[in-house]
């Protein structure tokens, strides 16, 4: 979804066969049907009665300096980068401190000449950069000596790449044209040489996607097509009606289906996952439909399922720490069976904050030992126990 092609201009908007696809003996939550085109009744929730939220305060100084683009988050480490210049910062998750920083920027065999996103694989202390203009995942070390490389499997391009197990990382593998795109599928890729374990293909009658492409212009929304789910995954093709859990032991079966189907409208309309708990579907709508004058676009909604009382409602979320109602999205990169979703918290946002006297707790703790110039505060999201 992040393709460079000269011919072309693409803008990210921030949304601030059936292989391994039998029944599984085990016991499987009922199957969740969302009308995308129905409205439901709203409510407002707190971050805090859904999720343990942690503060990590990155350390500043002359050679750590970050935007605070997370990439991956270890049970003793977290991985930032910047924008363009290819430094990578690995910092100690539990106090912040500034670890290495690492730079292999460049054409070399042994360097990345681009970052679409870096993998985490904390047991066996090693990272994976996705470099989309190479086409390829170089692997270094955790203080970014370089170990080994691999190209993308024939001639797609990976997106949303996880740590699977100690062998594998599983992503989605797309194409550059709609033709080929009918070929997609996630996969299951060989840590070691990027040969391919498993193809995981979802069914689906025609092509559809919410990407927009109108002569030379093409608007790529931000959407991803897996989501973690305790020790499984939720994944999603956009041309399907059916969003599915991906087990363990490798069988797949429905667990959402969309109505009315996306064959059928006239403006489509998808649908996604955000958060997964052991209660609630969190979940968003995009309509694929753009504004070309103020490139204003894709609206959705906020949904989520309650398994237990069996409903679905329309949310507003806020973050308990802001005595203000600040709100929060669930619209962000997911993470891992333990952290659901990571946010950056810039300086001078929470240094305003606290001089409104808008915050509390430990986030209040840390704004008070801001100045503007610091480091991002990260968030975390973390599924309660």
């Amino acid at each position: 979804m992040k393709k460079l092609n000269a011919s072309l201009v693409m803008i990210l908007l921030s949304m601030a066969g059936f292989t391994g696809c039998q029944q599984s003996g085990s016991q499987h939550d009922d199957l969740i049907t969302v009308d995308v085109s129905a409205s439901y009744p709203e409510k407002e929730l707190v971050l805090q009665d859904f999720m343990d939220v942690e503060y990590v305060p990155l350390e500043t100084n002359d050679e750590f300096i970050t935007q605070g683009i997370v990439e991956a988050i270890g049970k003793k480490v977290i991985v930032v980068r910047n924008m363009r210049d290819g430094n990578i910062f690995v910092y100690d998750r539990a106090t912040g401190k500034g670890i290495k920083k690492i730079n292999r920027f460049g054409q070399g065999a042994e360097e990345y000449s681009g970052i679409n996103s870096i993998i985490l694989d904390e047991d066996n202390s090693e990272m994976f950069v996705s470099d989309y203009p190479a086409r390829k995942i170089s692997v270094y070390d955790l203080s970014g000596n370089y170990k080994r490389s691999f190209k993308y499997a024939d001639t797609g391009y990976y997106d949303d790449i996880f740590n699977y197990d100690r062998d594998h990382l599983i992503c989605y593998k797309k194409y550059s044209t709609s033709k080929e795109d009918e070929q997609a599928c996630h996969l299951l890729v060989s840590k070691q040489d990027g040969s391919v374990t498993r193809e995981i293909r979802i069914p689906f009658k025609a092509y559809k996607t919410p990407v927009i492409m109108k002569d030379e212009l093409t608007v790529v929304p931000e959407f991803h097509l897996m989501f973690p789910n305790q020790n499984n995954w939720i994944l999603v093709n956009t041309s399907s009606d059916t969003l599915y859990n991906y087990l363990a032991d490798g069988h797949m079966y429905p667990i959402i289906a969309r109505t009315p189907s996306i064959n059928t409208m006239e403006t489509e309309v998808f649908l996604f996952p955000t958060v997964i708990t052991d209660r609630y579907y969190f979940m968003r709508t995009m309509k694929k439909e753009l504004d070309y004058k103020t490139f204003k676009g894709f609206p959705g909604t906020d949904l989520f399922y309650d398994k237990q009382e069996k409903t679905l409602s329309q949310f507003t979320m806020y973050n308990g720490d802001y005595s203000n109602k600040r709100s929060i999205s669930f619209l962000f990169k997911p993470r891992n069976s333990e952290i659901a979703i990571s946010q950056s918290l810039q300086a001078p946002d929470l240094v305003e904050a606290y001089e409104k006297g808008q915050l509390k707790g430990k986030l209040k703790e840390i704004a008070a030992g801001l100045d503007e110039e610091a480091n991002p505060v990260i968030m975390l999201a973390k599924y309660k126990k």
